[in-house]
């Protein structure tokens, strides 16, 4: 079993500039970035294990993948830390108000009906749309039932919950395998901790919460089923 697969470990809550920071870090060199929109399903027993305390597949579930951020990786990333213990940690944060305000309106809500039933039928053509609302449902629940306590619409609690997570990553990651990270600082405090070259393009900044839905949707209409 690899102990150097990944080279670095996203530790920050989905809607903290997770996104970005899969972009940043392909842009970087340091391959394929595994993110809530790489899961496929013969990754959700892995991830089940995770969640029971069990030892999963890495094998598996990384496969192809230097990175991980994002919602449900960011969850483990202890138990990754201990699989892959070169691995640097970056821990992106954002203003707590403003994660809430844009996680209520992305992760914390459930795909409409409509939209489900939609991506059902074009699941009769594509593997991803067909596997999709599976996915969908069971990491959805695991962040809003496990890690808020069914209580999302709770704005003091689930912000407490997010900040408390913060603080614990600090505390849990030695200092010279952490980087605590906005994405709005840009490539110089994350190039210099992972001691690669500056780019000579703009950071990259992706999925802002008023396209979220319709990235969902893009991405199952335009992938191909080489993901079977």
């Amino acid at each position: 079993m690899s102990t150097d697969q990944l080279k670095v470990i996203g530790a920050g809550f989905g809607r903290t500039g997770t996104e970005s920071l899969k972009m940043a870090l392909e842009q970087l060199g340091f391959g394929k970035c595994y993110h809530a929109f790489e899961i496929l399903p013969e990754h959700l027993p892995e991830w089940k294990k995770l969640q029971r305390g069990e030892v999963p597949d890495y094998e598996l579930l990384f496969k192809g993948f230097q990175s991980c951020t994002d919602f449900p990786a960011a969850l483990y990333y202890k138990e990754f830390m201990k699989q892959y213990p070169n691995a640097k940690v970056v821990l992106t944060v954002r203003d707590p108000e403003k994660w809430y305000d844009s996680a209520s309106k992305t992760i914390f809500r459930r795909l409409p009906n409509f939209m489900l039933v939609l991506i059902r039928l074009f699941g009769l053509f594509s593997m991803t749309a067909r596997v999709f609302p599976d996915i969908h449902i069971q990491i959805g629940d695991l962040i809003r039932e496990d890690v808020f306590k069914g209580r999302t619409n709770d704005r003091e609690h689930t912000i407490a919950i997010f900040n408390a997570w913060t603080e614990e990553v600090k505390k849990t990651v030695p200092a010279d395998r952490l980087l605590v990270f906005e994405v709005k600082d840009g490539w110089e405090p994350l190039c210099s901790f992972l001691g690669v070259p500056v780019p000579s393009t703009s950071f990259p900044h992706s999925n802002e919460g008023a396209s979220f839905e319709k990235k969902i949707a893009k991405k199952i209409l335009t992938d191909s089923d080489s993901k079977k």
